[in-house]
């Protein structure tokens, strides 16, 4: 138990986020990994193995601050692909008033594009530099 402690401290101290056991189960997502957590938690409480116990809340927090991270992540990607869609519409909709020889649908057509743009960049920048 000592040894399995120690190595354990030594993983964290690594920076690696999971303990021996759940690398492997760390790949199924991040409630599967929270649950075992919680099992090994509970285990370590009725064995008063402390030094285990300790490790496992680093290793939640860990895990936590992974999770929120890749949340966070999935959510600017799915902004990215919101916003490359809107200028998909909007180029179309600037390709109709062209069609129709409309100039003032084609200026207003024009603006709605270039602000869609710019909010894709935007997008894009945010999921970019949170990497």
């Amino acid at each position: 138990m000592i040894r399995q402690a120690a190595v354990l401290g030594l993983l964290l101290i690594a920076g690696l986020n999971v303990t021996p056991p759940l690398v492997a189960e760390a790949d199924k997502g991040c409630d599967s990994t929270r649950q075992v957590l919680q099992k090994k938690i509970a285990s370590a409480r009725l064995q008063g193995d402390t030094a285990e116990l300790e490790g496992l809340h680093q290793a939640q927090k860990n895990v936590d601050a992974y999770c929120r991270g890749a949340q966070l992540q999935k959510e600017r990607l799915a902004n990215v692909e919101q916003a490359r869609e809107a200028v998909e519409q909007r180029e179309m909709a600037l390709r109709g008033a062209i069609a129709q020889d409309d100039p003032q649908m084609i200026a207003k057509d024009q603006a709605k594009l270039a602000e869609a743009r710019e909010e894709q960049a935007q997008s894009e920048d945010q999921a970019r530099h949170a990497q």
